[in-house]
Formats: structure tokens, C-alpha cells, sequence
């Protein structure tokens, strides 16, 4: 095998050995493959120069075979050299891609953890602020690491195929409201380079990015020129523009820069006192709050009314959070309570959330906000709303709506703690019942009505006769019987929604205006007083209706309070933060509906 390897190596050599051996007489060519295959390394080499002697060689003959196996030595050598470097490069190379390799397997791994975590089981346990902030830091996590995979296949050594490039997500239009500036960008010359001839416009590849630049402070110089009369001894004047705020120095933009940012970005006013002071403007924090405080008084009409227009409709959400207040007689905070009332999305009329500010959780704060108000009123089971559902000698009763998520979610824990078939079968089966109401979402209420009639109630009733079953078999006292109890002590009032079109399955929509006051409260950690919580609780009725009707709440503020300062009582409807044909109604005079 050995002597087949070497002649196929010698053939290799090629034409030049050939000319080389061409003027040597045959005697001499079992030395030059002796030779050869000491280059090859097939043999141990001997001594050339001594094998030349025993063949009784002429001197011409023999200087020429010396300096042809002179220069067989040299190339040996010289393939030797560079057989070296190659093999310590290819070492380098393969420590490099060892090395890529284990961080490609590492990221690898840690994007596929990152993604089972992001797509998996949600986890009720967390509140919806800390999914929130979790998804976040998950995006976060999983785009970095996405990049770094990217940098790494990009810079992979002796690639010999080329991985094709993640396709990208279709990326969302940038808004067409926005200001757009246009760069243009033509090459160095615009004539061809191999021809001469001028360059023909075809196409444009236009490319957006997005931009922003933060506040800006500037002044507003109003002058009033001063007119005299020499001979009435008169001076005229314009007069001074009205503003929400007499004689301050803040500008209706300003102003708006402040309720937004403590009330919707839920910054401190310190915080906001250190932005300002970044452009070298010095708002004092006792200023910001007095501007706070004068904004709150002159909104408080708007608040008013929508109060008003929210106790028109016959369906209602209630809930509360608990808020710390300051109790300065003690020096620690005492536990107050914002509660909140929205209106019913499934019926027609204006969207409105009202916040209500109150020092305790006693049922008498529900029952002095809704007054004579009655109707259906979908709350959980917190016993401070019982006395609106009893009647009395004086007043009907309010009809009480129950929470299914409620009930579901006592089924959810039960499940959570100890993989109970009974509650994934209450999961399944209140599944289907959200499965309908998504079908319906879009129907008319009459059309609602009937899919109801036609799904929800043969689902419900079937859903009652399993608990009824369920709970007969489960013995008293344990958590399983306490979850089924939950929901049978309440049917008549979860089940009332599915005999009518108009009323909500759930108090989800009302919980949902809560969740921005939960991170308010990691910022603002607790509130000054009562009346300071009475004025939050206002101002955030404002913007939370705003957003409910898909109004900018900035816009709407600062157009409200230029307004406001020259506006007539009899059309304070038409600055109320509601949908635009409902502001349409009011500027045509058109009579305000009895009931919603």
C-alpha cells in the first residue's frame, strides 16, 4: 500500500519532474524516487551525497543530480514549513469554532427558555401589572439575544453554507398624523460610470425611522401696546387674555405637561422638577403642586357632569383598590379606598369611568355615590354592596349582576394548588361559555340576545347540574367544596347575564380602568391627604374616559383648558372627553335621552 501511495504522490509531481529526469541516464532514477520518497516521508532518509559516490558518477553528471536533489530537500522543506503553519491555523480556526459554538449553544438554549416561558401557561398568581412588566423584560431579553445569535452566524469561520436570515415580522406603518421630514439622498454623480450617459430617474427606495425630541421649554411674550389719547387723557389697551390660572406664569402647554405627567405617566412632581431643571428651568415643587391643585378645582364641572351622564344608564360596574393616605397625626399612612363605576360597553351610549375617592370601604360610600340610582350593578361578592340589593321601605333594590371571572378564578387557584380534574373541568366548561360571547362581541344586542338563548343558557344549565352534581359528592369543609360553593351560592346572579343581549358576563372592564392605578401607587407610594385624593380621583376620571373613547389625552386637556377660561355653563357637554359623535349630538342641541 505504501509503495501504491507513493506512486500516485510521485505522479503528482507533474511535468516538471519529468524535464528534470529527462537529461539523467535511467541508472540514476531508482536515487531520484529514493529521494522522492524521503520527501514523501515513506522511507527514513540516508545520506544522497554518499549514494552519489557509489555509483561512479561523472562530475558533470553528478553536479547535476546534487543540485536536483538540493532542490527536492529545499521544497521538502519548504512544504514542511507551511504544512506547520496550515496545521496551527486550522487548530486557531477550530478553537475559534469550538468557542462560537458553545455561545451559539448557550444563547441557543437561553432564547428557547425565554420563549417557553413568553408562549407558555399564563400564571394568574402574578397580578396584570407584574405579566406586564414580566413580558417586557422578556421582549427585552429575547431581542438581545436574537442579536447576538445574528452576530455570531455573520462572523462564523469556514461557513460553507450560508444560513438563510430570520424572516422579519411585518412591521406596522408608521402613523400618518405624524411630521414627516424628508432627507434626500443622490449619489456622487449622475452620469453612468461605464458609458458617460446621464442617469434616468426610474424609482425611489424610500426607508422611514421614526424619531422624537423631548420637551421643550419656551417662553410666551404676550405685548399689549398702550394707546393714549392726549386730548380725552385716556390710554386703551387689549385686554388681557383669559387663563385657567390668573396672573401664573404657566401656559396652558405647561399645564398639560404636568397633569400628564403625574396623572397618566404617574410621576411625582419631584421627578418632574428634575426634568424641568435639566433644560436649566426651575419649577419649584411647591408651585407644581399649586398649579395642580388650581387645574383640579377648574376641572371639576366636567367631573360633574360625567357623573351625571354615567348614572343615565341602567347597567353599571363597581369596584375599589385600596390607596394609602398620609395620617399625619401618627406620622404613617391609614388605608383609603378608590372606588370606580364605568359604564356598560354592550349598550349604547357614552363610555365613561368615575372615580371615587372615600376614606373606607363601608358600603354606605356605593349607596351615598349611586343615590337613587338603580339598576344592574355587576360587582364581586364584597359584602359592603348586600344593602344595595335588599330593598328597604324607601327605595326599589339595585339587580344584582355577579363576576364570572370571579368564579373562575377561584376554580384557576384550586387547580393551581393541587391539578384538580374537577376544577380543569369548571375551566373547560366556562371556557366554552367566553367562547360565545366572543362570538357575539360585534352582534346587535337582539342578535346577542338570541345567540344567547340559542348557546349560553343550554351551557349554563348544563354547568349548574354538574356543580349541583360535583358538590353532592364532595365533602364539606375543604377547598374544593368551598370553590364549587362559590359559584352555587351565586348562580342566580352570574347566570342573569345570558337571558338578555345587553348585560356583561363579567366585571373585567371596570378592573381594567383600576390597573393604571396600581402602577400610579409604586411611583406615588401613598396620598397627601383626603382632599388630595378627592382631586386625583377627579382628574383621573377625566383621562381615563378620555382613553376609554380613544382620545389623546394630552391633546384633549390642553384644547379643554384653553377653552374652559371664556366657556358657557350651557355647553360644558360639548368639552367632556367623549367619543366624537356623542360631542356631535351635543352641539346640535339634540335632547339628552332618559336612559342610555
Amino acid at each position: 500500500m505504501a509503495v501504491v501511495d507513493f506512486r500516485r504522490r510521485l505522479a503528482t509531481l507533474g511535468g516538471k519532474t519529468t524535464i528534470e529526469l529527462a537529461g539523467v541516464k535511467l541508472l540514476f532514477i531508482p536515487v531520484i524516487i529514493r529521494l522522492s520518497a524521503v520527501w514523501f516521508g515513506i522511507i527514513w532518509p540516508m545520506n544522497p551525497l554518499i549514494e552519489l559516490d557509489q555509483l561512479g558518477l561523472d562530475p558533470a553528471a553528478k553536479t547535476q543530480v546534487a543540485a536536483m536533489i538540493q532542490s527536492l530537500l529545499d521544497q521538502a522543506n519548504h512544504k514542511d514549513t507551511q504544512l506547520q503553519i496550515a496545521q496551527a491555523a486550522l487548530q486557531t480556526k477550530d478553537a475559534e469554532i469550538k468557542c462560537k459554538d458553545l455561545k451559539i449553544d448557550a444563547l441557543t438554549f437561553e432564547l428557547a427558555r425565554l420563549r417557553r416561558i413568553q408562549f407558555g401557561a399564563k400564571n394568574e398568581t402574578m397580578s396584570p401589572l407584574q405579566r406586564d412588566l414580566f413580558a417586557e423584560t422578556l421582549a427585552t431579553d429575547i431581542a438581545a439575544i436574537e442579536v447576538e445569535l445574528e452576530h455570531l452566524a455573520e462572523a462564523e469561520p469556514c461557513a460553507t453554507v450560508a444560513k438563510p436570515k430570520r424572516p422579519r415580522a411585518g412591521r406596522q406603518p408608521l402613523p400618518e398624523h405624524l411630521l414627516r421630514i424628508e432627507h434626500r439622498h443622490e449619489p456622487e454623480s449622475c452620469t453612468c460610470g461605464q458609458c458617460g450617459n446621464a442617469l434616468v430617474k426610474i424609482s425611489e427606495d424610500v426607508t422611514e425611522q421614526l424619531d422624537v425630541e423631548p420637551a421643550k421649554f419656551f417662553v410666551h411674550r404676550h405685548i399689549r401696546p398702550q394707546y393714549a389719547c392726549r386730548r380725552c387723557e385716556t390710554i386703551t389697551a387689549a385686554p388681557i387674555p383669559p387663563a385657567v390660572i390668573d396672573g401664573g406664569i404657566a401656559a396652558v402647554g405647561l399645564l398639560t405637561w404636568i397633569m400628564i405627567g403625574k396623572f397618566v405617566d404617574h410621576l411625582p412632581l419631584y421627578r418632574l422638577e428634575q426634568i424641568a431643571a435639566r433644560d436649566q428651568v426651575t419649577l419649584a415643587r411647591s408651585t407644581l403642586a399649586e398649579w395642580v391643585g388650581r387645574v383640579g378645582v377648574a376641572l371639576q364641572p366636567l367631573v360633574d357632569r360625567l357623573v351625571w351622564h354615567l348614572l343615565q344608564g341602567n347597567t353599571l360596574h363597581a369596584d375599589e383598590t385600596p390607596v394609602s393616605q398620609l395620617d399625619p397625626g401618627s406620622g404613617k399612612t391609614k388605608k383609603a379606598y378608590l372606588w370606580a363605576y364605568r359604564s356598560n360597553d354592550l349598550q349604547a351610549g357614552p363610555r365613561i369611568i368615575v372615580f371615587d375617592y372615600q376614606p373606607g370601604r363601608s358600603g354606605s360610600h356605593a349607596r351615598g355615590f349611586l343615590g337613587d340610582w338603580r339598576g344592574h350593578l355587576l360587582v364581586d361578592d364584597y359584602a359592603g354592596y348586600k344593602a344595595l340589593f335588599t330593598p328597604n321601605g324607601t327605595h326599589e333594590a339595585c339587580t344584582e349582576l355577579g363576576c364570572l371571572a370571579h368564579a373562575r378564578r377561584k376554580f384557576f387557584d384550586l387547580h393551581k394548588a393541587n391539578e384538580s380534574p374537577m376544577a380543569l373541568e369548571a375551566l373547560n366548561r366556562i371556557a366554552v361559555l367566553y367562547a360565545i360571547e366572543a362570538e357575539g362581541k360585534d352582534l346587535s344586542i337582539a342578535e346577542r340576545q338570541s345567540l344567547r338563548s340559542e348557546k349560553s343558557l343550554p351551557a349554563l344549565k348544563s354547568l349548574h347540574a354538574w356543580l349541583l352534581n360535583t358538590r353532592s359528592q364532595t365533602a364539606s369543609g375543604g377547598s374544593a367544596a368551598k370553590t364549587l360553593d362559590y359559584s352555587l351560592k351565586r348562580w342566580p346572579s352570574l347566570s342573569r347575564y345570558a337571558d338578555t343581549g345587553h348585560l356583561p358576563i363579567d366585571n373585567n372592564p371596570v378592573e381594567n380602568c383600576i390597573r393604571p392605578i396600581a402602577l400610579g401607587k409604586k411611583n406615588w407610594l401613598f396620598v397627601g391627604s383626603e382632599r388630595a385624593g378627592r382631586r386625583a380621583a377627579a382628574i383621573q376620571t377625566l383621562l381615563g374616559t378620555a382613553k376609554l373613547n380613544g382620545l389623546n389625552s394630552a391633546d384633549w386637556l390642553k384644547d379643554t383648558l384653553e377653552k374652559l377660561p371664556t366657556w358657557p355653563n350651557s355647553r360644558i357637554d360639548e368639552l367632556l372627553p367623549l367619543a366624537p359623535e356623542v360631542i356631535d349630538a351635543f352641539k346640535q342641541n339634540r335632547p339628552e335621552p332618559a336612559k342610555w
